[in-house]
């Protein structure tokens, strides 16, 4: 009795076991989700130094950011500045502009400048070649920094030869920030010599449409056997950009100091050609023909 009661026993746990093994559900594949959301078309790398789109649009008029113009390509740029001070003065500045981008990361842009005063009188004042040349591609070096060095001969003044040194990143993939640090000599006369530093952040409301941010500018002037003046502005910014290869920006800035403007205001449009390197977005060698 006790064989047989032991092979019972064995029957039965093994059909209870054979029963739970075929009762019991598959296990579901694990799923992945990603937390990452789609990255700004104007984030993403464009061009053969992989900056990101939006340096490739003047977003701060006050402050340049890197280069402008992928090898070859050409652009054209009108401004528009309004000063108006204390005692009444006041002059509305105009500004043609060409920027030609050239390999291995440089750029040449070329300008004429004039103005109309409060009696409508009309000045020209200067013509101006600058060059950039950033150090390495974009996101090698931090805060990206670009040489830059401008001469300008003047109408009524001594001519100048003005250095800086351009910043600029991104903080998110919505906030832009860009920093210039500058030096401007007379080379005869008075000699006049202007330290500068220009600052300017950004935020993406509608991508590769529209930002807004904050600028700001310091001067310190100084000719020889004077004090110097002391300008500091700071005041909202605006870009619109109606279609991919144009750009509309408006900086209104208040003054804050004794030799400031009361009011500053840039008006600018800008036109790419794009008839050199197209702005066609990098893509990494892992992600190619996927």
């Amino acid at each position: 009795m006790s064989v047989i009661a032991a092979t019972v026993g064995i029957l039965c746990a093994a059909s209870t076991a054979h029963s739970q093994q075929t009762n019991s559900p598959n296990p579901l594949p694990e799923a992945l989700v990603s937390t990452n959301l789609p990255a700004l078309e104007e984030a993403s790398p464009v061009g053969p130094y992989q900056q990101p789109e939006w340096t490739t649009e003047r977003r701060f008029p006050s402050t340049r950011v890197y280069l402008q113009q992928m090898p070859w390509n050409v652009g054209i740029e009108q401004w528009v500045r309004g000063q108006y001070f204390h005692n009444g003065e006041a002059e509305t500045r105009f500004q043609e502009e060409i920027e030609i981008g050239l390999p291995h990361r440089f750029q040449l842009d070329l300008y004429e400048t004039w103005a109309i005063d409060q009696n409508r009188r009309i000045d020209e004042q200067e013509v101006s070649a600058e060059v950039r040349y950033a150090l390495a591609d974009w996101g090698k070096i931090p805060l990206n920094p670009t040489l830059y060095l401008e001469y300008a001969e003047h109408d009524r003044s001594a001519n100048t030869l003005e250095g800086k040194l351009l910043l600029g990143t991104d903080f998110s993939q919505k906030v832009h920030w860009g920093l210039n640090l500058a030096c401007e000599q007379g080379l005869y006369g008075t000699q006049n010599t202007e330290l500068a530093a220009s600052q300017g952040l950004s935020y993406t409301l509608i991508d590769e449409k529209l930002s807004a941010g904050v600028e700001m500018e310091y001067y310190h002037e100084k000719e020889i056997g004077s004090h110097g003046e002391n300008w500091f502005l700071i005041g909202p910014s605006l870009q619109w950009r109606p279609t991919p290869s144009t750009h509309l920006d408006l900086v209104p800035l208040l003054g804050c100091t004794h030799y400031s403007p009361e009011v500053e205001a840039y008006l600018v449009f800008g036109y790419d050609f794009g008839t050199g390197t197209k702005k066609e977005h990098y893509a990494p060698t892992s992600l190619r023909g996927q």
